[in-house]
């Protein structure tokens, strides 16, 4: 098994791509200004001060507020921790609430590993129209007056769970031929997916409060699109349907109860601001997205050919005899993610956690 390269802020469907543009310190006729010009002190007054970047390590698990993309959401974090590095875990949608993992600094590297978790919908589905986004902010192309029971509705989830073929919408951040899906079919082209397998571990229907709205729950693998579920599942029951409400409430190792709303992150940044607690509060581990992983604690003087990107051998009693990858402790501290193999424990991510990282009390979840 290898490790999956390091990965960085992921784009989401409908993220903000307008340009800012930077007005240089040049005058009229294209002549650098003078220091000493009123119009660079003006300019330089009414600036606010840019604060130092800093080295923040782990994850912060928002509960992304519905309107808001992935990016912002992101830079949101970004802009509170004054961190050096983020980027997050699985995009949302901007009319999805609920889980969005940001990973900070050294959690970067293990973004990869929440990814290719399972992930927890809870979702409305309104029937009557199918639109071309899939959701409720798309053009209504298909509509029809059915409507079915219950029972009907129950009887055709066996048919959506397990492992499925499954198109994804034509607004996704797929990318054909170097381009993304959704900036082709905004542009008027016809967009065509092909299907792939995904896997549904769980479909329930939770609630029917109408004729016109049901809400289910489902639990997913990577890939899979809670859009395309709707608009499937309204295809073959002939009423045809959209998402109207989405919430994500389980990312890989992160459930509900690791949210943080918005809000409340902000004041709690701005009360270490001023001196009332700790920034280290909103942090979880940079190890938790390693849960899966088993641990391998090693001996500092190991650990320092570890962190020099030189492989151990594994000898004496307590030496695994497994092979794979185990995420490496020193003192109880995480040091890299390696590799097990021809008793040789061989380093492929190392990490530095030097700057500010979860507090001890965070190890241990609820």
């Amino acid at each position: 098994m290898t490790i999956p390269p390091e990965t960085g802020t992921v784009d989401t469907p409908h993220a903000d791509t307008s340009a800012v543009n930077v007005k240089k310190n040049h005058a009229t006729d294209g002549r650098p200004r003078d220091n000493n010009d009123p119009r660079n002190k003006q300019r330089q007054g009414g600036n606010q001060p840019r604060r130092d970047r800093r080295d923040v390590h782990g994850w912060v698990v928002l509960d992304k507020p519905i309107g808001m993309t992935s990016t912002q959401a992101v830079a949101v974090a970004k802009r509170l921790f004054q961190a050096k590095r983020a980027g997050h875990a699985g995009t949302l949608d901007p009319l999805a609430s609920g889980g969005l993992p940001i990973a900070l600094g050294e959690a970067t590297k293990t973004v990869p590993f929440v990814m290719d978790g399972r992930k927890r919908y809870r979702f409305t589905v309104t029937w009557g129209e199918e639109r071309d986004t899939d959701d409720t902010e798309g053009r209504v192309v298909e509509t029809s007056p059915n409507r079915l029971d219950v029972a009907a509705i129950r009887a055709l989830l066996p048919q959506f769970t397990g492992r499925i073929e499954q198109t994804p919408p034509r607004y996704s951040a797929i990318k054909i031929q170097g381009e993304r899906a959704y900036d082709l079919a905004r542009d008027g082209e016809v967009v065509e997916l092909q299907p792939r397998p995904v896997e549904i571990h769980e479909l329930t229907l939770v609630d029917q409060p109408d004729a016109d709205h049901s809400v289910f729950e489902a639990e997913c693998g990577k890939g899979t699109y809670v859009r395309a579920l709707a608009r499937d599942m309204g295809r073959i029951l002939g009423c045809y349907g959209h998402i109207s409400a989405l919430r994500r409430t389980l990312v890989g190792p992160f459930t509900e109860n690791d949210m943080i709303p918005l809000e409340q992150l902000e004041a709690l940044c701005n009360r270490a601001a001023s001196g009332e607690g700790s920034l280290a509060d909103a942090l979880l581990p940079v190890e938790t997205a390693l849960d899966d992983i088993p641990a391998l604690a090693v001996t500092r003087a190991d650990a320092a050919r570890l962190h020099r990107g030189q492989a151990v051998l594994l000898r004496g009693r307590d030496a695994p005899h497994s092979s794979g990858t185990v995420y490496v402790t020193v003192a109880g501290r995480l040091l890299a993610l390696a590799e097990i193999g021809n008793g040789e424990l061989i380093p492929k991510r190392v990490f530095n956690l030097t700057g500010l990282t979860a507090s001890s009390g965070r190890n241990e979840r609820d």
